[in-house]
């Protein structure tokens, strides 16, 4: 509390006004880092003059958005290339990786904008850079969702094809991004500590500790979400179907568990380190320092979200396949026409689309691979 009183002008309560005008005060990222690492403004210089290159962490944080970016943007394209790819499933699977493609890229400018860059930043500027990659991430998450609840209601409702699945396609899609950018402009609407230093986050300093738990909890109901959602999945077709329990139902058991075992392999670390930061200070809990370990591993969710949603399909693996031909780097001498060759067949899942356009039982009745 030395560190607070030297600092008294922070500590003191002020107006809502005030503290939106604390928004453009660069010596305010000073003394909030400070106070949240529990050290001396001499202190904190000698650490900013440590941060001023990329770290080898850093580095390979950098190759692994990179990889986002690409895989993602492969993925886009291979949906927007081919009509076949145009159901509503496809689209799902399209703005999860547009989410992960934003992830990665606000992850890439929050590495390029952080160590000592961090503190020439105003706070405003510091909220953008990180509410951009909550939000990012928090689309990609909700994304996940979105495709839990699409294939739960496409095995269980009538007519999920019909007239209306658009309106539903583009109602989720929506709802996902303002949702998500709700939850990472709270604190840039005022729901940070900039009037209440002691309720700081130390791992990221302008935070309030409420708001952090907020979104821990948040994340941890659609964890949840979907881990119902896929039991159900998993339950109704196995009651649906038993004589195909040694095939598809395994086959859909064997995807439920690489989808939820990477989410929370990826994900349950950051998750952790959020939760202790809310209670611990790091002068208890110096394991708070090495956070941007725990988040680096949350970002490879988005670089593995592409493998388990698509390459599942093999039409989109030869989709992939003819997108790298275009682009020169598989072409292998072939001729540049053979690129544009149509599709010869349908992957299960745009089989199922297509087989129950005008469905009036529940898919489930005939078909298992839609999920």
């Amino acid at each position: 509390m030395n560190l607070c009183r030297k600092a008294a002008v922070l500590c003191q309560p002020v107006t809502m006004k005030s503290k939106y005008s604390q928004y453009h005060n660069k010596t305010l990222i000073h003394a909030y880092y400070a106070f949240a690492k529990n050290m001396t403004p001499y202190d904190l210089d000698r650490h900013i003059e440590t941060k001023k290159h990329l770290t080898t962490l850093n580095i390979a944080i950098v190759v692994l958005c990179t990889i986002i970016i690409l895989e993602n943007l492969l993925v886009l394209i291979a949906v927007c290339r081919n009509k076949k790819f145009h159901s509503a499933m496809f689209f799902f699977i399209g703005n999860l990786a547009f989410s992960d493609l934003l992830a990665g890229s606000a992850y890439i400018a929050n590495i390029f904008l952080s160590g000592s860059r961090t503190f020439d930043l105003m706070p405003i500027q510091w909220f953008i850079r990180e509410g951009t990659a909550f939000i990012a991430l928090a689309a990609s998450v909700f994304s996940l969702l979105a495709i839990a609840m699409e294939r739960y209601l496409a095995i269980t409702k009538v007519k999920v094809y019909g007239a209306t699945k658009t309106c539903r396609m583009f109602l989720l899609i929506g709802a996902c991004w303002v949702t998500s950018i709700l939850l990472g402009g709270l604190p840039i609407i005022g729901w940070n500590c900039i009037d209440n230093l002691s309720d700081c986050s130390t791992v990221l300093p302008l935070y309030s500790k409420k708001y952090i738990v907020f979104v821990v909890t948040i994340f941890s109901v659609i964890l949840l979400s979907i881990v119902i959602l896929y039991v159900r999945i998993y339950l109704i077709v196995r009651s649906s179907h038993q004589e195909a329990t040694n095939s598809a139902a395994y086959a859909l058991l064997k995807t439920v568990t690489i989808v939820l075992g990477v989410f929370i392999m990826c994900w349950l670390p950051a998750f952790t380190i959020l939760l202790l930061d809310s209670s611990c200070r790091i002068q208890f809990c110096p394991i708070l320092s090495k956070a941007d370990i725990f988040f680096g591993f949350a970002t490879l969710n988005s670089a593995l979200n592409p493998i388990i949603y698509t390459l599942r399909s093999k039409d989109m693996r030869k989709e992939f396949l003819r997108v790298l031909c275009c682009w020169g780097v598989l072409q292998s001498g072939r001729p540049a026409d053979r690129c544009l060759v149509p599709l010869k067949s349908s992957s299960s899942l745009e089989q199922c689309t297509n087989k129950h356009e005008h469905q009036t039982t529940p898919i489930m009745q005939d078909c298992t691979t839609c999920v």
